[in-house]
C-alpha cells in the first residue's frame, strides 16, 4: 500500500519511517509531491490532523496519514498544546520553544512540572473520506529544568520520563518509538488498518 505522509517535520518523517518499516507499507513524504504545508487552523488535534491529511490526499492522490502532536503542561492550562511547534513564533526553532517553555514553568518545583506528550493520527483514504480513522496515543512525564540528551526532537530534551530516568532525547529509538504517543497512536492506527482491510 502506497501512501502520502502530510508532513515536512524531517523528525516525525524519520520516526514514522522507522515505526512504518516493518509493515507493507510505503510512505511517501508529501513534499515528493511538491505539497505545502497545510494552514493549521483548527482548534484541537484532531481538526488539524484531518485538515493535514484531508490536504495531502487531495494534492497527491493517494490514501494520506497525518500526525498532529504537542506537549500540554498541566502548569500552563495545557499549553502549548496545538501550538506546541510555533510556541515561540510562526518559525521557531526547536531551541527556541524549549527557552520560551523553560521561561514559562521558571523555578516551579519538580512536583508541578508535569505534562504529557499528546499524537493524534489519521489516516484518510481519499480527501472526501468522511469516516477517517482516528487514532490517539498519550505519554505522560514532567519538564526538567534544563536540557538532557541528543536523541529526538522538539521538546525531548526537557520531556523526563520516571519509568525510564530519561529524557526521551536520552532513548533510543527502539525503545522511544515503543513508548512515545506517536508510536501508540500509529500502532492503533495500523491495528485498524489490518482490521478494515481484511
Amino acid at each position: 500500500m502506497k501512501v502520502v505522509l502530510a508532513s515536512n517535520n524531517k523528525g516525525k518523517l524519520r520516526e514514522l519511517g522507522e515505526l512504518l518499516a516493518e509493515d507493507d507499507i510505503q510512505v511517501v513524504p508529501q513534499r515528493e509531491f511538491d505539497i505545502p504545508d497545510a494552514v493549521e487552523d483548527g482548534l484541537s488535534f484532531v481538526e488539524n490532523a484531518i485538515i493535514k491529511a484531508r490536504h495531502a490526499s487531495a494534492l497527491s492522490g493517494l490514501p494520506a496519514i497525518a500526525d498532529d502532536s504537542g506537549l500540554e503542561v498541566d502548569a500552563l492550562k495545557g499549553e502549548p498544546g496545538i501550538y506546541s511547534a510555533r510556541y515561540a513564533g510562526e518559525d521557531a526553532q526547536d531551541a527556541d520553544n524549549n527557552r520560551k517553555l523553560l521561561a514559562a514553568l521558571g523555578d516551579l518545583p519538580e512536583a508541578e512540572r508535569s505534562a504529557r506528550f499528546q499524537c493524534v493520527m489519521v489516516y484518510m483514504r481519499h480527501a472526501k473520506d468522511p469516516t477517517p480513522l482516528v487514532c490517539q496515543g498519550t505519554w505522560e512525564g514532567s519538564i526538567l529544568d534544563t536540557p538532557h540528551g541528543d536523541n529526538g526532537f522538539g521538546y525531548d530534551p526537557l520531556f523526563w520520563i520516571p519509568e525510564a530516568q530519561a529524557s526521551a532525547a536520552e532513548l533510543p529509538a527502539e525503545i522511544k518509538n515503543a513508548q512515545s504517543h506517536r508510536g501508540q497512536a500509529l500502532r492503533c492506527l495500523l491495528q485498524k488498518l489490518a482490521t478494515s482491510n481484511s
